[in-house]
């Protein structure tokens, strides 16, 4: 029987941006590990990081809460699952706030009126799909689903900061979290478990206000990288996925260095070892291919 979450998909996963590769793996993977993702409908952007910078605390909230009441009402009794971290930090941010805070409940509900929608007393539970698949499906159940094994593959796990800090994975270190190590070991390949920018920041939006910044942060994710002898970086945050990836080039220019490493999802791992086709997979979507991870797909 599948196991059915309401899913908020985020603009980044839209058709044509740059994490749409993201929800390409993630949908061979529910299919394999039987999860039923429901569209949460006519749900709208999170606000994420420009509704820190000058939208207001209030229409930043409301418009996570949105989604939520939306959830509610075309999904009820399911939890809401993200799979971009920030979408993921946004709404359950904006649940955990409107549950503590009388204030700031009232005002969310008066902004809802206006859209003809309410929030229940007890909202739903709001999860990462990392989540999911570790609690609810579990590592066992993820490598029983492996027919093309990662073998010869060496991982640094980069979680980044949004998925693991203020909230991250229960029972997890928030210094030193194990579970992309787990799920890459489960996949058959090997994790370079010492890697120790895993939890390091990638700047964020900082590489289009502040590109050179951003790119310091990001010299460091990937020197330390190969430090571990690892093929390639897998992360489970759209916007890691694109500064380590995007800005290799330009970092190179400015350092004299030679970077060329992998850095994709770990759904993209995931669907490859459970036997998916590379676009299946979207490794279609990576501006640096893996070779290694494109012969595995094609055997």
């Amino acid at each position: 029987m599948s196991k059915e979450y309401s899913f908020y998909p985020g603009c980044s996963s839209q058709k044509g941006t740059s994490g749409s590769n993201l929800q390409t793996s993630i949908n061979s993977i529910c299919d394999t590990l039987d999860i039923k993702l429901n569209d949460i409908p006519d749900w709208n952007c999170c606000s994420a990081s420009i509704g820190y910078s000058g939208g207001g605390e209030l229409p930043r909230l409301a418009l996570s809460a949105r989604n939520i009441a939306l959830s509610e009402q075309n999904n009820p009794g399911q939890e809401i699952v993200a799979t971009c971290a920030a979408c993921w930090l946004a709404t359950r941010e904006a649940k955990e706030r409107i549950e503590d805070n009388e204030e700031i409940r009232e005002g969310t509900e008066t902004a809802l009126k206006e859209a003809h929608l309410e929030l229940s007393k007890e909202m739903p539970k709001v999860r990462h799909f990392t989540e999911v698949l570790v609690e609810d499906i579990g590592f066992d159940a993820m490598k029983e689903k492996v027919v093309k094994p990662l073998e010869g593959l060496k991982i640094a796990g980069y979680v980044g900061c949004q998925t693991n800090r203020p909230f991250g994975i229960d029972g997890e270190s928030f210094e030193n979290p194990k579970y992309l190590d787990n799920m890459v070991e489960a996949m058959g390949a090997e994790a370079c478990t010492t890697y120790e920018k895993k939890v390091s920041c990638c700047g964020g939006a900082l590489a289009f206000s502040e590109p050179k910044k951003s790119q310091a942060l990001v010299k460091g994710i990937i020197e330390a990288a190969y430090d571990n002898g690892a093929d390639m970086i897998v992360t489970p945050c759209p916007v890691c996925q694109l500064n380590v990836e995007a800005y290799q080039n330009d970092i190179n220019a400015d350092y004299g260095t030679k970077f060329n490493i992998p850095v994709t999802y770990y759904s993209t791992l995931m669907a490859v070892a459970y036997g998916k086709s590379a676009s299946e997979a979207g490794l279609d979507g990576l501006m640096i291919q893996s070779k290694q991870l494109n012969d595995i797909a094609a055997k």
